[in-house]
């Protein structure tokens, strides 16, 4: 099985190269940068992206924060508009399966910016015709990430307090590693069911234990 990343920088990203090799997806990456993980890589602008290759599925782990990026419009050119390229690109090579990651809150009408713009992706998103399009919303994720980020990094310190509070509808606001974040990714990619898929911290937590991996 191929399939298409985008993201493989990342902390989610990074974490399913490492997966990879536990399964047989062979994964091909296409970003500004060069993961130096894979055999095959497009290191290419995700604003003119070349025509990509068929693949069995895409997975798009691309995201910033509006401190990293600089601005609300730099934000929104990675988190929406590099997004929605690599999705049509990898739509017009002839993927019918998408697999994004987003956030939990995401809502196309949100007050909040970083919301709202995470909702404006998920919408267009399903508009484009993929066969089966998965949106995974996590909470918190955790794990060790290249750039500083004080405020994830007390609130993944203070997670395993609050992940007990979140009860209810709040559940799905609970932490979730980028590595079992990362099996769960993976996993999606052989399912062929048609239709438009959200999938929460239950979703994820679910799928896992039921694989039999290690959910943490």
């Amino acid at each position: 099985m191929r399939v298409l990343l985008a993201g493989g920088t990342g902390l989610v990203g990074n974490a399913v190269i490492d997966a990879s090799t536990q399964t047989g997806v062979a994964l091909m990456g296409v970003g500004r940068r060069a993961t130096g993980k894979l055999k095959q890589e497009i290191v290419t602008s995700l604003g003119q992206l070349p025509t990509l290759p068929a693949a069995d599925a895409a997975i798009c782990t691309l995201g910033t924060t509006i401190r990293t990026a600089g601005s609300r419009e730099a934000f929104r050119a990675v988190d929406y508009g590099a997004v929605m390229a690599f999705a049509a690109a990898a739509l017009e090579a002839g993927t019918e399966h998408f697999i994004v990651v987003t956030a939990v809150g995401a809502a196309a009408r949100s007050s909040v910016f970083y919301s709202r713009v995470k909702g404006e992706v998920e919408r267009d998103l399903s508009a484009l015709g993929f066969t089966r399009l998965d949106i995974i919303r996590p909470g918190l994720l955790l794990g060790d990430r290249s750039d500083n980020r004080p405020v994830e990094s007390f609130l993944q310190t203070i997670a395993p307090l609050t992940d007990r509070l979140m009860r209810g509808s709040w559940r799905k606001y609970r932490s979730v590693s980028a590595e079992s974040l990362a099996q769960y990714l993976l996993a999606l990619t052989a399912l062929s069911a048609p239709g438009i898929f959200i999938h929460h911290h239950g979703e994820i937590t679910a799928g896992l234990a039921g694989s039999g991996a290690n959910v943490t």
